[in-house]
């Protein structure tokens, strides 16, 4: 992305992007961002340049970031449906992972994910439903 920034911090350059991507929906609510070194070359940044600009999106209350797992768009911590009339619900609940899940998760079926559903609806119409899954934080190092 060899554009110029006009004196404002590479960082926040990225960042501006990386929240332009997010309140669109091309970065949908509860996936999970690009790992770090996909970013850095998308950008041609260094990678303390791109934890830099994910810190600013964290501060922001865009994304949350799991040690050991990445960085998540914050299910409802913005609109992330283009008309204004919508409504947003989401919902968080433990799932078991079936054959699909668990071989992209490389895990075994029926082991435990979290499953986070976003409802749009429009009065009674429902536009939009994204679920999106991770693995529960683990007891270990937290």
């Amino acid at each position: 992305m060899p554009t110029p920034h006009y004196g404002q911090p590479r960082y926040r350059v990225i960042a501006d992007h990386l929240r332009r991507r997010i309140e669109s929906g091309v970065i949908p609510p509860g996936s999970l961002l690009p790992a770090e070194s996909m970013l850095a070359s998308e950008f041609r940044a260094s990678r303390g340049t791109i934890r830099q600009a994910v810190a600013a999106l964290r501060e922001s209350g865009l994304v949350t970031t799991e040690h050991g797992r990445g960085t998540y768009t914050n299910v409802g911590s913005y609109e992330y449906a283009p008309d204004r009339s919508a409504e947003l619900q989401t919902r968080q609940r433990d799932v078991a992972a079936d054959a699909e899940l668990a071989d992209l998760f490389d895990i075994e079926v029926g082991a435990v994910l979290i499953e986070r559903q976003s409802v749009t609806r429009k009065g009674k119409i429902v536009e939009t439903v994204i679920k999106a899954y991770r693995l529960p934080p683990t007891s270990e190092g937290n």
